[in-house]
């Protein structure tokens, strides 16, 4: 992995509704009437942003009313955010790209980038970004944005946060030592078995699941494993094989190690019987598994429990395409001022009172900075919608003062560590198996909530679920999967044997 050293996850709304008449948004500029939409103009223009959160704040007009006087100071730009709740965005998401909706900038991930590239849906900032906006490109490490290519071209803004992936056992702190047990402060995946008396007698204790469980399962369970963007948690490459083989994961010998715990898990209660059809998340876990960082104990985990909670790393921190792209923004290849829409981008990932605004709400009313030298701020209330992390960088955002630390050094710290996989800037072509791909991710849907919550014995489900995936064409995707991924490790080492020359 290069050095991570440069400066610094539904139908049609109504009331949603874009506002504006065309996308670029509104302008009286002379280029605007003539038609001229080069990207350049010398009179304000309204860009629209869509994204997702809990639905459009209600102190919406008062918050423009800050942000868009110091952006059109700054750049020219006006802002026009429209924030679809999460429960809608999927569909509405999709109708908007799929109709080339009216909008500048769109929320995007892993999910769905790559679909929405190959339809053209996203303009190629490629080169616009380097020139335009060199402060933008310099304040995101470099292999970031080779994560976001497809094709060999750039298409989104990886915002810049918990960009790598690492996954913490999250423990009731009181009810964990009141058992004896001594929380360490990192496992291997590998030691997930150890944990068996600690979690029994912590079963005990509390007189409930000591590791519960929805019908999602442990997804976690094969995050050292890259599975490539397919979707498909059985097919993938171990994050740190040099020889970037494709893999029946579910049959790998450190999976099925996992597997087996988690069956022994299910027959001690450890984790609930009613597992695998779950729909939601238990708000209080004894003992769970999350990605994050270990202040987010502190910051998120323990006071959403109502308890005091200790965090223990498990396993590596991880860099991957799927890791960076879990938040990004895309530029419609519609709009009409790109380079307007990377200046405001630019300011997001690089002005700290911009990105405070788009943070933390309307400054007065959601929250303060501290005093003039504007290193903290006081959150007033937890009211505002918007969600931080699809916006900008992490690291632009002024901390508050609920804590007497700043958790995003730590995210910094792990992202600047991160082990990088082998695979950091493969973009896989499913084109000629998109079909086959559909089918298996189908299958493997229809098993993932028991296959995943210990409800069968490994030996029994695992066999049974690979009979079904190969008969869907599996091996044929492990093929071609394959062979793509050599070609890409070859064209890696064609380049740095080229560049050391």
């Amino acid at each position: 992995m290069k050095k991570l050293n440069k400066a610094l996850a539904l139908g049609m709304a109504g009331a949603m509704s874009l506002s504006l008449a065309a996308c670029g948004g509104s302008t009286s500029s002379s280029a605007a009437a003539t038609g001229d939409t080069a990207g350049t103009t010398d009179e304000v223009v309204t860009l629209t942003w869509v994204t997702v959160g809990n639905g459009q704040p209600t102190n919406y007009d008062a918050w423009l009313a800050q942000i868009n006087p110091y952006l059109e100071e700054k750049i020219g730009v006006n802002l026009d955010v429209q924030v679809v709740s999460w429960g809608d965005w999927d569909n509405r998401r999709n109708v908007i790209v799929n109709t080339s909706g009216e909008y500048d900038i769109l929320f995007t991930n892993m999910n769905t980038y790559v679909n929405d590239v190959h339809i053209g849906a996203f303009a190629d900032i490629s080169e616009l970004v380097k020139t335009a906006t060199p402060d933008l490109y310099a304040s995101i490490p470099e292999d970031y944005w080779e994560a976001c290519e497809v094709g060999g071209k750039l298409y989104g803004v990886p915002t810049y946060k918990d960009s790598s992936i690492s996954e913490y056992l999250v423990f009731d702190k009181e009810l964990a030592e009141g058992t004896g047990y001594t929380i360490p402060e990192s496992l291997a995946m590998s030691d997930l078995g150890t944990l068996t008396d600690t979690l029994a007698a912590m079963k005990d204790t509390k007189g409930e699941a000591s590791f519960p469980m929805n019908k999602n399962g442990a997804t976690w369970v094969a995050f050292e494993y890259d599975n490539m963007g397919t979707g498909l948690l059985p097919i993938g490459v171990r994050y740190n094989d040099t020889t970037a083989t494709v893999v029946p994961v579910l049959e790998q010998e450190d999976i099925q190690a996992s597997l087996d715990t988690f069956h022994e898990w299910y027959q001690a209660g450890i984790i609930n019987s009613d597992a695998a059809t779950k729909p939601e998340e238990n708000a209080y876990k004894p003992c769970s598994v999350a990605q994050g960082w270990s202040g987010a104990a502190i910051t998120s985990w323990g006071p959403q429990m109502g308890v005091e909670a200790a965090a223990t790393k498990l396993g590596p921190t991880i860099i991957s395409n799927d890791t960076v792209r879990g938040s990004m923004n895309c530029i419609s290849a519609n709009c009409a001022y790109p380079e307007k829409a990377l200046e405001l981008l630019q300011l997001v990932n690089t002005d700290s009172y911009v990105r405070d605004l788009l943070y933390y709400g309307v400054q007065g009313e959601n929250w303060d900075y501290t005093d003039d030298t504007k290193q903290w701020v006081h959150k007033n209330n937890a009211d505002w919608t918007m969600a931080g992390y699809t916006q900008g960088s992490f690291f632009t955002v002024t901390p508050s003062d609920e804590f007497d630390f700043n958790q995003y050094d730590e995210v910094k710290e792990l992202n600047e560590n991160a082990e990088a996989s082998v695979l950091l800037g493969f973009t896989l072509d499913t084109t000629n198996f998109k079909d086959q791909l559909a089918n298996c991710v189908s299958i493997y849907e229809r098993y993932k909530g028991e296959l995943l919550s210990g409800t069968h014995p490994t030996d029994e489900i695992v066999p049974q679920i690979m009979t079904e995936l190969r008969a869907a064409g599996f091996d044929d995707i492990v093929a071609q999967c394959q062979e793509q991924v050599d070609a890409f490790i070859a064209s890696n080492g064609a380049a740095t044997a080229e560049s050391a020359e």
